[in-house]
């Protein structure tokens, strides 16, 4: 039998994450969760959900319709986008440069597309004409690519990828869970169709809900698959011309009318983290969407300084690193658990290892939404360097710290 003494009320310890995600949410994101639930057609919460909607063009730079959130986690907004638009034997490209590359590519494969990739070693990025080369070669309906692919700390330059993909007649859908408001990011003006993120990361909020924006093109794509479930269904209904959407939950043209003004029952809106997804967007734009890239980028040059003037190695090609993120290479002779174990247990700091063939080779350390600040980095520095000197990797005591120093400095000119 249970014994429910067993099982005090939930109490976390205190972390400071500064890893690649999740990270520490904003106060006012988890005050907002805390606010009192309420009926999903309340003309209140009807009204958030516009406001959400809104306010996500904003932070898309959009002037889409179609913006609003999926309820469920980054690949909740990713499976979604794919399940809705990808008819099994459609072609697709992915232009594969890390771990969530590779996830495009299982999603799809999963929603029986025909699936080709093309590869640059991890720690790269493609030059937009390779892209174009293959889009020519391969004559895709979609192009799926990731901007910034937290497993490498890469972020892939997007400004001429809509372009290319509009003059070839294919769709474009980008993954920006982890670059969305810490680098720049211009879905109208970059000519981009369809692009999905979440809160976990730099919109400082918990994981849990997936803004996603479409564009007209990509509305019609899956509104030609529209095939209404019989509980909500009514006379006028008519389905579509294309092959319908194998997934209920993830059907997109039922959830557009969700949000619509119809207002069909397609399912329950997740009322805390619809809180939650408003409040991350409303912090941003009182903040400055412009401002606030600016200081990811200014948190992550500090703390890419400080771990250089260590004597440390970056993984990857630095120069396009994502702002937010940055992978540092374990030295030789130093255990990686050790350190991210002294990290959690001595300093309550957490840090991120690495996947496929950078485990246990590269530490990821994250400048992120609410902790993209000075204290976040002066402290993670701090504590590094200590622990490095502690497990045998000797450091200039004091250099890292002063490295970062310098670049508030300057940026405070």
């Amino acid at each position: 039998m249970l014994d429910i003494t067993q099982y005090d009320q939930i109490n976390p310890p205190y972390r400071l994450l500064m890893g690649p995600g999740p990270i520490n949410a904003d106060p006012r994101v988890t005050r907002a969760m805390a606010a009192p639930l309420i009926g999903q057609f309340d003309p209140v919460m009807t009204d958030y959900m516009n406001q959400t909607m809104a306010l996500y063009r904003e932070i898309f730079k959009t002037q889409n319709q179609q913006t609003f959130v999926i309820d469920g986690t980054a690949r909740a907004g990713i499976e979604a986008v794919l399940m809705s638009t990808i008819r099994p034997g459609d072609k697709v490209l992915v232009p594969n440069f890390g771990r969530f590359g590779l996830l495009l590519c299982e999603i799809a494969r999963r929603c029986r597309a025909e699936v080709h990739t093309i590869e640059v070693p991890w720690g790269q990025v493609f030059d937009p004409n390779v892209i174009e080369d293959a889009i020519k070669k391969i004559k895709p309906r979609l192009l799926l690519c990731v901007q910034g692919d937290t497993s490498t700390t890469m972020l892939q330059p997007l400004d001429k990828i809509g372009e290319i993909c509009n003059k070839y007649g294919v769709l474009s859908y980008i993954d920006a869970t982890a670059s969305i408001v810490g680098n720049d990011l211009q879905v109208d003006k970059w000519q981009l169709d369809g692009v999905s993120v979440s809160l976990q990361k730099c919109l400082s909020g918990p994981p849990g809900v997936a803004p996603l924006t479409l564009n007209d093109k990509m509305v019609d794509v899956i509104q030609k698959r529209k095939c209404v479930e019989s509980g909500i269904r009514n006379e006028n209904d008519v389905d579509g011309t294309d092959e319908i959407i194998y997934s209920n939950y993830f059907d997109l043209d039922m959830i557009i009318r969700y949000w619509g003004a119809e207002r069909i029952n397609h399912h329950t809106e997740a009322t805390s983290m619809l809180f939650a997804a408003r409040e991350c967007a409303r912090i941003v734009l009182q903040e400055g969407l412009d401002d606030v890239i600016k200081r990811h980028e200014t948190n992550g040059a500090a703390m890419l300084a400080g771990l250089q003037a260590m004597g440390l190695e970056i993984f990857g090609d630095v120069k396009h690193k994502m702002n937010n993120v940055v992978g540092v290479m374990r030295p030789e002779h130093i255990n990686d658990m050790e350190v991210r174990s002294l990290m959690l247990n001595d300093f309550a700091i957490e840090i991120g290892a690495s996947f496929g063939p950078l485990k246990g080779n590269v530490w990821r350390i994250g400048t992120m939404g609410y902790n993209a600040r000075k204290d976040c980095v002066m402290q993670t520095l701090s504590a590094f360097e200590a622990v490095l000197n502690k497990v045998g990797f000797k450091t200039v005591q004091g250099a890292g710290l002063q490295a970062a120093w310098d670049i508030y400095s300057k940026a405070q000119k």
